[in-house]
């Protein structure tokens, strides 16, 4: 069973930046379209950003031009860089990955309720970690 270990959230003021990492146990970054979804206290999920096997990348618009997500494969690391954070960003943030083969990829794609049956082999996510902007 694959997995998938994020790591890198804390707390900062508004402005500030952090930088999230998830280290996958296999080779699933080259080959699964791979992303981040969020989920604020007392909301749903939402995709976040997301970046497929060829390495196109989605962003949603609540965060274009201040997250970055990008992948190192021989690592089997993702990361997303979050600049000029905002307190509607804070929340539980998630690495997710899906069978490319089966699913879209792109950030909207984990907005919302889960696909039926996940997680499993094709559609999981990590245990998620935690980003908090406040004064």
């Amino acid at each position: 069973q694959e997995h998938l270990v994020e790591s890198g959230g804390g707390s900062v003021q508004p402005g500030g930046s952090l930088r999230l990492s998830c280290a996958a146990s296999d080779h699933t970054l080259s080959t699964y379209c791979m992303g981040w979804f969020r989920r604020a206290p007392g909301k749903g999920r939402e995709g976040v950003a997301s970046i497929d096997s060829d390495g196109i990348i989605d962003y949603a618009d609540s965060v274009k031009g201040r997250f970055a997500i990008s992948k190192d494969n021989a690592k089997n690391a993702l990361y997303l860089l979050l600049d000029n954070l905002k307190p509607e960003d804070t929340g539980m943030y998630y690495c997710a990955a899906k069978n490319q083969d089966l699913y879209d990829c792109y950030a909207g794609s984990w907005t919302g309720v889960p696909a039926k049956g996940a997680p499993n082999r094709d559609n999981f996510w990590g245990q998620g970690t935690q980003v908090t902007v406040s004064s």
